[in-house]
């Protein structure tokens, strides 16, 4: 009987998901590690818990590591330590090693955390990514800028969601940023080139150093116009058919980006490019389930549960790779005005239209305040046999509903 410990600082929907597929497998006894009170979670997820334990900082390796040999002590002992946060990886790494836990390494883990790093990585292996800097002064910023020219993109080196990062499209805003907020010492920033195509996420299984599975999803657009534009309502979608020529070249450089890296058994996200010239460019990986509602909608993809599959994956090394039944994808829909959700417009006519087609929805109520994060307010999930059915309701999707603020 395998003892798990999950470490989810905060209960969010899709976090609370990810538990309960861990605590749904034949066998596991599951420990929770959580910031958040016991009680805020669903109460039959709280039945199953064997022992939970609460900490003030679910990202510090100390607290995290006291919290897993408290529950250790109580339920004989911790097989496994696992979490869905990109922020969590590296402190999870870090306390396995500590307590001796199986599981992927720190230092493997900062290959996929720390993105200069990790372009590092992959360019000298001689994989396709953006150019980039590391810089830790306004020189070293201005010298980049000399070398490729603009428009660059700014980023923290660490970070996830697209959270804290821009574009800068000539030497006036960069002049303004570097005023504002420069990087220095300890906190530096990572510049890019900004690859003009179009763009693609690459997630896939890999046991034992090899990817045995993996899954395409196409941005529309992508999520850095989405992000400086609170107007854009956005879709991702995952064609039926990934076999083809037109994802030949990300099929070949992924598994190898993967092994460069280090991973050995994982599910990961991987974002990508297309150049205009036809050429690819690897933006970043996680080491993690992709979120976004990506898990959902390779699950509807495939007819499967990806996220019981991702807890039998990490729990015992097992995946069966599953077969791709379907299109599917996802709109999602973002206020437009100011203030707190007043109305949602155009619902009956998307009802009439493709209501056979959608699956999942997530609508605001009236009166909720509209979601700071590029992800919007609302998503449609949507899947049929035929591609070009799911492209044409993702189209009738963003233009017809409206999320109306005052």
């Amino acid at each position: 009987m395998p003892n798990v410990v999950f470490a989810a600082p905060y209960f969010l929907e899709a976090t609370a998901r990810f538990v309960t597929a861990v605590a749904s497998l034949p066998g596991v006894r599951l420990g929770l590690v959580s910031v958040e009170p016991e009680e805020r979670l669903p109460k039959d997820l709280r039945a199953r818990l064997a022992q939970h334990w609460r900490v003030d900082d679910g990202l510090d390796p100390g607290q995290l590591a006291w919290a897993v040999e408290e529950i250790s002590r109580r339920i004989g002992g911790v097989d496994r330590l696992i979490g869905t946060l990109e922020e969590l990886q590296v402190p999870l790494a870090e306390v396995r090693e500590r307590l001796r836990i199986p599981g992927l390494a720190a230092e493997t883990t900062r290959n996929f955390r720390d993105k200069s790093r990790m372009k590092d990585v992959l360019r000298s292996a001689g994989l396709p990514c953006a150019q980039h800097r590391l810089c830790e002064t306004a020189q070293q910023c201005w010298e980049f800028v000399q070398g490729i020219g603009f428009p660059i993109v700014v980023k923290p080196p660490a970070g996830a969601g697209a959270r804290n990062t821009f574009r800068v499209d000539a030497a006036e805003a960069l002049r303004e940023w570097l005023s504002v907020s420069p990087p220095r010492p300890g906190q530096a920033a990572l510049l890019e080139e900004f690859i003009l195509g179009d763009e693609f996420s690459f997630d896939s299984v890999t046991i034992g150093g090899s990817t045995i599975w993996s899954s395409i999803s196409c941005y529309t657009p992508g999520p850095l116009e989405v992000q400086e534009n609170a107007w854009i309502q956005w879709c991702v979608l995952l064609p039926r058919d990934i076999s083809g020529s037109a994802f030949g070249q990300i099929a070949d450089a992924g598994p190898r980006a993967l092994a460069e890296l280090g991973l050995d058994t994982g599910l990961t996200h991987m974002e990508w490019f297309r150049r205009r010239n036809g050429s690819i460019a690897i933006s970043e990986v996680a080491v993690r389930p992709p979120g976004a509602q990506f898990t959902s909608l390779i699950s509807y993809a495939h007819d499967f549960d990806l996220y019981r599959a991702w807890a039998r994956l990490v729990v015992s090394g097992e995946f069966t790779p599953p077969e791709r039944k379907y299109a599917a994808g996802a709109a999602y829909l973002r206020g437009q005005g100011q203030g707190r959700v007043k109305a949602i417009h155009g619902l009956d006519e998307i009802q009439r239209e493709i209501g056979a087609l959608i699956v999942e929805a997530k609508l605001p109520k009236p009166g909720d305040a509209p979601r700071p994060t590029y992800e919007g307010d609302g998503y449609v999930i949507v899947r049929h046999p035929e591609t070009a059915k799911v492209e044409q309701a993702l189209g009738r999707l963003v233009r017809t509903v409206r999320i109306e603020l005052g």
